[in-house]
């Protein structure tokens, strides 16, 4: 038979808008070699080659009902891979890697595995045919199921492996913080839906995002992944951010991204800013009492219809209670009173549950104490003595749906034939999984134009959208009086500090050499931090002190440019709250940025735009304030240097 080309994102979208019920329109049909039957005058493919047309090809009914079908045609192993949510093999080994499809082809075929996260930023051409090559792997299998391809955030400025991905040509927009500072929900909605547009075109339909956690602790290195520190307006964000992916505000629109909300909950409050994903910060703490106010931003998520939730995997403090009765000392992903009774009866949640990567595997010796070898690397904290099977099983009695980064299904099958685990209870996750799928419409069409995507990620009318948030998000911390804007008519003469020096020369600067020729000195600084060499996660994760000792070389050359007489411009990147006391004492003018180009900061620079952000959490005024602060109280340090909600206009 002929192969159909795949339809491009636009006319998926309008046959989306012209479906109505009891009448849909017949989708664009996408496949490779999949015969295709006709029934009433229409078409539909043949997935499992029986020249039958079975309910759950039928596009005409609910996911509901074709879930439900097809759950009853799987076998057990089938089932069993759909609750994986895997690490697709890449090149030469590389995490990072466009994917080995010789090495994915057995994994799809023989394990079943159908959700891969997709951790590779190359052309939007070659992420469509990654995509549709691995596609066509699944099409070929006994059911044709196609694949669900997931990824971490990737259209932002900082690129963290496990947190987020390089945006390559992707638009690029302020971190979440920077989107907070501009105040705007709808500029969230709109980052959502120009996002989701491009990760449908490279071949993803789901994001493994939003964080609806609080920047309730400075020294936590996930603060750049947060909406702030105040609980209403995280709450807010982050409903606009699901309604912008998933195309609706009230679930999962044809054309839609997936989202998967986490990490639940409490994930904010770690103690001296240690990160969970290491064993030296895996426990959360709630000395302040704020356990509901970092559950309520959540509910943003709950309102919208998000599709998913992951759970966090910090250990529940017994301080906790739940329902009256102290949380169990796990991981919210193994935790019955977390999922079950707070998540699902509590709030209502329907949708899928995933964890977080890796909490079914082990944190032996090497782990505890410092790897770099992913393989190596496990977060099962709280059941760190149980087996691996005990650990699945414990989470699926706690309400877990599918485990991320973990490719085990033949663990639960042996759970199963052993009667540990009911096969009711996996046709239960297998439905909830099989659903999303439905609705994201990719058993009609799972391919997608390579063309197509070159033309639509990164296109230069989202781009200028992505500069002009840029520009929203910059907050004047400092201005002294006539030194903005900066005039490029005048050629001024601009030492540069981590600034490029064609965007400025652009602009009309004159770029010299040195502080002792220039008329302004423009440098572009961070918020200092350590790292853990010797842990996977550690040695990329941005900890300790975030004052800048006198020895930090962003400080010398702020020191540098100041001894020089001249006009002293700084912009911070604050993925944690700096301290900027020694800074703001050099510097004529002062900001604070979360993820803005050398051409945006520009613009408000030269007045070409206003300064209209405001701080989306405090920055303290030192670090014997941080160290008394609480780890779970949002803005709670003493006398901070700027407090949340801070911004000058010029």
């Amino acid at each position: 038979m002929k192969k159909h080309l795949s339809a491009s994102v636009a006319a998926i979208l309008a046959l989306a808008a012209a479906a109505h019920a009891g009448n849909p329109a017949q989708p664009a049909l996408g496949y490779r070699t999949t015969p295709v039957i006709q029934a009433d005058g229409k078409g539909f493919k043949d997935l499992n080659r029986n020249g039958r047309l079975d309910r759950y090809e039928d596009w005409r009914l609910s996911p509901a009902d074709r879930a439900a079908d097809l759950t009853g045609r799987m076998s057990l192993a089938e089932k069993a891979g759909l609750l994986m949510h895997g690490n697709p093999p890449g090149l030469n080994g590389g995490l990072r890697n466009p994917w080995d499809l010789a090495a994915i082809a057995p994994q799809i075929r023989d394990r079943h595995i159908r959700f891969y996260i997709n951790r590779v930023s190359v052309t939007p051409r070659e992420m469509a045919a990654m995509a549709n090559g691995a596609q066509k792997l699944a099409e070929e299998t006994r059911l044709g199921i196609p694949l669900v391809i997931s990824s971490d955030p990737r259209n932002h400025f900082q690129a963290t492996f496990g947190l987020s991905v390089s945006a390559g040509k992707s638009t690029q927009w302020p971190e979440p913080p920077g989107m907070a500072a501009a105040g705007d929900p709808e500029l969230v909605r709109e980052f959502g839906r120009i996002a989701a547009r491009e990760y449908r075109a490279m071949g993803m339909s789901m994001a493994l995002s939003p964080m609806a956690d609080l920047a309730s602790e400075p020294r936590w290195p996930r603060i750049n992944g947060t909406f702030g520190d105040d609980p209403a307006k995280v709450e807010t964000f982050v409903q606009a951010y699901v309604e912008g992916f998933q195309g609706a505000k009230d679930g999962l629109a044809p054309g839609g991204v997936a989202t998967v909300v986490k990490h639940w909950a409490g994930y904010g409050a770690q103690p001296e800013g240690y990160d969970a994903h290491n064993p030296y910060g895996r426990d959360i703490a709630f000395p302040g009492g704020w356990f509901d106010k970092h559950v309520a931003p959540f509910k943003g998520a709950f309102r919208a219809g998000t599709t998913g939730v992951m759970p966090t995997y910090g250990l529940l403090p017994d301080s906790v209670t739940i329902n009256g009765r102290p949380a169990e000392k796990v991981a919210a992903g193994f935790s019955r009173q977390m999922l079950t009774e707070l998540l699902r009866d509590t709030y209502r949640f329907d949708g899928f549950v995933l964890t977080d990567w890796k909490i079914t595997d082990d944190c032996l010796t090497p782990c505890l104490q410092g790897t770099l070898k992913h393989d190596e690397v496990g977060m099962p904290w709280g059941v760190e003595n149980l087996s691996k099977p005990e650990r699945f099983a414990k989470a699926l009695e706690a309400g877990v749906d599918q485990f991320g980064g973990v490719m085990d299904p033949d663990i639960l099958v042996k759970l199963v034939e052993s009667s540990r685990i009911t096969p009711e209870r996996i046709d239960l996750s297998v439905r909830r999984m099989l659903v999303v799928m439905f609705q994201l419409g990719l058993f009609e069409n799972p391919y997608v134009d390579a063309d197509a995507a070159e033309r639509i990620v990164g296109a230069p009318a989202d781009r200028e959208k992505a500069l002009e948030a840029q520009r929203r998000s910059l907050v004047l911390l400092e201005a002294a009086s006539g030194a903005l804007p900066l005039d490029p008519v005048k050629k001024p003469r601009a030492w540069l500090w981590k600034m490029d020096a064609d965007v400025a020369r652009a602009r009309g600067f004159t770029i010299v050499d040195s502080p002792e020729q220039a008329d302004v000195a423009l440098l572009r600084i961070v918020t200092p931090f350590t790292t853990r060499p010797a842990y996977f996660f550690g040695s990329r994760h941005h900890e300790g002190s975030l004052a800048f000792a006198p020895d930090n070389q962003d400080r010398l050359a702020v020191e540098r440019a100041a001894a020089a007489g001249v006009p002293v411009m700084v912009s911070t990147y604050l993925d944690r709250p700096a301290i900027l006391g020694p800074i703001k004492d050099k510097a004529a003018v002062l900001i604070g940025d979360f993820g803005a180009s050398d051409e945006a900061l520009l613009d408000l620079l030269t007045g070409k735009a206003k300064f209209t952000g405001k701080l989306p959490f405090e920055l303290p005024s030192s670090m014997e304030a941080v160290e008394k602060q609480l780890p779970d109280v949002s803005a709670d340090s003493d006398k901070p240097l700027y407090a949340s909600g801070f911004g000058r206009k010029n």
